[in-house]
């Protein structure tokens, strides 16, 4: 038993490590959200703590060059997306408070959110040393997370494919075991669980980040409700497009058998 509790501290202090850029942003959410006393609107304030806490991660070598070129391209990929979520037309969410930094109704900050999941997803690889087995073709990876990213934008307009995307998922990463190191040995768990507990990570932050007025879904504008566990879908099918282009970085490598 004292060996399983040091070994699951071990892993909590290493996911603790790999969380570091989200856990900043959304303590820094929390906190701006009871006390702000700067003049300066608090959209603006989060994207330039955001930049100042990227550029420290890279100076004390807690993140790699090569990770920080695969977020900020995320950060690229879900700006698009949010520009049209957000667009008057569209207006799947709003940004309720002034800001200078951005672009019509969407602040530059709120691209950094998504970073904080690549961040995460870069870091976890290597400080658990990911490796699969029956880990699905690559470039079939790509194809399906490209299909995920533009169905974001095309439901709105024809037919929702989430569901048969989600079952894509299913089908091709259904026998892909993932083995991370905690301390010597190595675990495995289901690729695809995996996924679905990541997703269920960022819906919590994502109802800590609503009640704290950062975005607010049309449902939440006279008054704050959790974000409906159906949003869980969109998060597992951000997470995989999130996974794919980090493995444009950290190839994933076959399971050794150590």
């Amino acid at each position: 038993m004292r060996s399983f509790l040091h070994e699951f501290w071990i892993f909590g202090l290493k996911q603790a490590n790999a969380c570091l850029f989200g856990g900043f942003l959304i303590g820094l959410i929390v906190l701006t959200n009871y006390w702000y006393p700067l003049s300066l609107p608090r959209y603006d304030f989060l994207f330039i703590a955001a930049v100042v806490f990227q550029i420290l991660l890279l100076v004390f070598k807690l993140e790699t060059l090569q990770e920080a070129k695969v977020i900020f391209l995320f950060h690229i990929v879900a700006t698009l997306m949010e520009i049209f979520k957000t667009s008057d037309q569209i207006g799947s969410w709003r940004y309720p408070e002034h800001f200078y930094l951005g672009f019509k109704n969407y602040p530059l900050f709120a691209g950094f959110m998504y970073s904080a999941v690549g961040s995460y997803i870069a870091r976890v690889w290597r400080i658990f040393d990911f490796q699969f087995t029956h880990y699905p073709p690559r470039l079939m990876t790509f194809w399906l997370a490209l299909a995920m990213y533009l169905n974001f934008f095309t439901h709105h307009f024809i037919i929702d494919l989430r569901w048969v995307l989600i079952a894509a998922v299913v089908y091709f990463f259904g026998k892909t075991q993932i083995y991370f190191k905690v301390k010597q040995a190595y675990r495995h768990m289901s690729m695809v669980l995996g996924f679905l507990l990541v997703a269920l990570f960022i819906w919590f932050a994502e109802n800590i980040a609503t009640y704290s007025r950062i975005w607010l879904y049309p449902n939440q504008m006279k008054q704050w409700h959790m974000v409906p566990i159906d949003k869980l879908s969109a998060w597992f099918m951000l997470m995989i497009v999130s996974f794919i282009l980090v493995s444009l970085v950290h190839k994933p490598k076959a399971w050794e058998g150590i």
